[in-house]
Parts: structure tokens; C-alpha cells; sequence
């Protein structure tokens, strides 16, 4: 499945997944025709949330529990703590081509949150807060290049973006509408409650 994890070359015909839809190697093409038991099912869906948000197996183990406690449905909570992280937010904005650019951009601290530098990319951000570019980075090409970019690919509802100014800001908390990526939450749930 296409994951988009290497930004705009993903939109593009140089995309590795447009060329080869199957895994690389002498057996890429026999792992296709195996059937997956309902453990590998809910195990590959965890490692697909895993890789696109690009967190560690304890961190995402930790998220879990953490929804678990939470009122409300456990998946969709899941994915609200996942998409609240700095890293994703400030990817979401337009500020990195991907998550990874997005999160080696915050540990390089070139963000501040209402005012203040944080450079832990997983921060969760709340309602209310600014996340603004400081200053001194606001003329790096890459970031013009991926503000002008971010257009084709979209802000959610519940983000918005103040382009002129070098600013976003969260409106509301992500609902489970506001998440496009296709991802069944509920088999991770599954897998994590056998």
C-alpha cells in the first residue's frame, strides 16, 4: 500500500510503489498470492500506522494504553493522539515535504508553540495553540518550496494556516473525518487486546 512517506515524490511518476507494487527481492512477487492470517492482518495494519506517523514500537504501545484510558472510542483516540504530535501538525501545515522532514525540523528547533521553541516532535499540541517558524528560517528555499506545494495535498478543518505570516493554528481537536488516510483502526485495537 502507498504510505507516502517520501513527500512529494509520491505524487510523481518516480514514485517506487508505481513502478512495482510488490515487495523487493527474489520472492517479492510469491508473497503476494499468501494468505494472511487474521494475526498478520491486525499485525501489518499496526505496522502501517507505525511507520506512517514514525514512531517506535513503545512509543505506539504507550499511545495505545494511553486511548485506552481515554473516554470515548479507543481507535479514534488512537489516531487523534497520533495526529495532535508536533511533527505531524507541522507537516499537516505545509511547513515539510514529510513527516520525517517534519520531525527532523522540530528537533532541530526550528518552531516555536505559542511563542516558546519546542523541539520534541512528540509534543501534543491543544486547541488554541500557535505553531509559528522563527524568523530566521523563514526565508530557507525548501520551506517557501513546500508552503507553495501544500496546496495540492491539503489543510484539515482543523488546522489553519496563515501562509504570510509563517503561522498555523489548531481550531479543534481531529476527528476521525479529518484522518484520509486509509486506515482501519479497529484491527489494531484487535491486535492490541488478544
Amino acid at each position: 500500500m502507498k504510505l507516502f512517506l517520501k513527500g512529494e515524490r509520491c505524487y510523481t511518476d518516480k514514485c517506487a510503489f508505481e513502478r512495482r507494487s510488490y515487495p523487493p527481492g527474489q520472492h517479492g512477487q510469491a508473497q503476494m498470492r499468501a494468505k494472511r492470517s487474521d494475526y498478520g492482518i491486525r499485525l501489518r495494519e499496526k505496522q502501517k500506522v507505525k511507520r506512517i506517523y514514525g514512531v517506535s514500537e513503545k512509543q505506539f504501545s504507550r499511545y495505545f494504553e494511553r486511548a485506552d484510558r481515554m473516554r470515548g472510542q479507543t481507535g479514534h483516540n488512537l489516531l487523534q493522539l497520533l495526529e495532535r504530535r508536533l511533527d505531524n501538525v507541522v507537516y499537516r501545515l505545509g511547513f515539510a515535504a514529510s513527516r520525517m522532514q517534519a520531525r527532523q525540523m522540530v528537533a532541530h528547533g526550528l518552531f516555536l508553540v505559542n511563542g516558546r521553541p519546542v523541539d520534541i516532535p512528540s509534543y501534543q499540541v491543544k486547541v488554541g495553540d500557535v505553531i509559528e517558524l522563527k524568523e530566521k528560517y523563514r526565508q530557507n528555499q525548501e520551506i517557501l518550496d513546500n508552503l507553495e506545494a501544500v496546496i495540492r495535498r491539503g489543510i484539515p478543518q482543523w488546522l489553519e494556516l496563515d501562509k504570510d505570516n509563517f503561522k498555523g493554528k489548531v481550531k479543534a481537536l481531529p476527528t476521525r473525518e479529518d484522518i484520509t488516510m486509509p486506515i482501519q483502526e479497529q484491527l489494531i485495537v484487535e491486535f492490541y487486546s488478544r
